[in-house]
């Protein structure tokens, strides 16, 4: 028996040595499945057991979209979304950088910023749209508001975190190198907590989309969310599908833009430097 277990073992070695072959057009077969799906919608749609108003299909879905896109009602719509997540985005992440300076940074601060911003946080966005109807009226402003306020939440969350989990020997090391407490703030405090503060940014364009669907239900008469529920009414699904794909592909551009941003701000992290 020990023979045999001292010529397995040997055997066993080797094969745990060998490297593990490389996987082939690694982008191929993540797309293999996506394809397959689509192909199975299209023939599924073809052979009429999908019904148009229930589901309209692939080619029907690509021949809306370029019909719009030619026409110039896609792009107008596009523009004008465009325009209310840039302007309430902007808003939100002024907002919730700030209050996230003033809770992070002071004892103080936090007592007096956190506990408000907590409750506004568990509101649903439904819930206040009545609310800022009678305060704003139908116009663009409620619109822009409540972008504004979904996306100030994530950001003040995760910049928050950010800043109260910096390592407090950092900023001791910084006092001891002559920093008073602006100078451990601006070099020390405020780059540990870029990390998460990109992370929250993540979370708010991610955010500011799903608040602009809620927000362009309030008298909108252009935006994608309007050209969604107006062919609700009409029940095309197929120009329902446009919008969200759309809404889908502008996410993606969005994340990739905050990746790439990433990679840029946080090049003296080794594991990004590697990548």
């Amino acid at each position: 028996m020990l023979t045999a277990l001292s010529t397995i073992a040997p055997a066993q070695r080797r094969a745990a040595v060998v490297p593990a072959p490389a996987r082939k057009w690694p982008l191929l077969r993540r797309l293999a499945s996506p394809i397959i799906l689509v192909l199975v919608w299209q023939a599924a749609s073809a052979a009429g057991l999908l019904s148009p108003r229930t589901l309209a299909s692939p080619v029907q879905i690509l021949t809306t979209g370029w019909g719009l896109l030619i026409s110039g009602a896609l792009p107008w719509h596009l523009a004008v979304s465009l325009g209310r997540v840039v302007v309430g985005l902007a808003i939100g992440l002024s907002v919730g950088t700030g209050l996230a300076l003033v809770a992070g940074l002071s004892r103080l601060g936090e007592d007096i910023v956190d506990a408000p911003v907590q409750m506004l946080r568990t509101l649903p966005f439904l819930a206040l749209v009545p609310l800022f109807i009678l305060w704003f009226g139908i116009g663009e402003v409620p619109k822009i508001a409540l972008v504004a306020l979904g996306t100030s939440f994530p950001i003040y969350i995760n910049l928050f975190a950010g800043i109260r989990g910096v390592d407090p020997k950092l900023a001791e090391m910084g006092r001891v190198f002559g920093l008073d407490r602006a100078g451990v703030v601006r070099h020390v405090v405020l780059p540990g907590a870029l990390p998460a503060a990109l992370v929250g940014l993540r979370y708010s364009l991610g955010v500011a989309w799903l608040s602009l669907v809620v927000a362009e239900q309030v008298n909108a008469d252009a935006g994608i969310g309007f050209l969604i529920n107006d062919a609700r009414d009409f029940l095309r699904t197929d120009i329902i599908l446009v919008g969200l794909l759309l809404y889908a592909l502008l996410g993606l551009l969005a994340d990739t833009l905050v990746r790439g941003l990433e990679r840029r701000l946080l090049a003296w992290r080794p594991l990004l430097v590697r990548s």
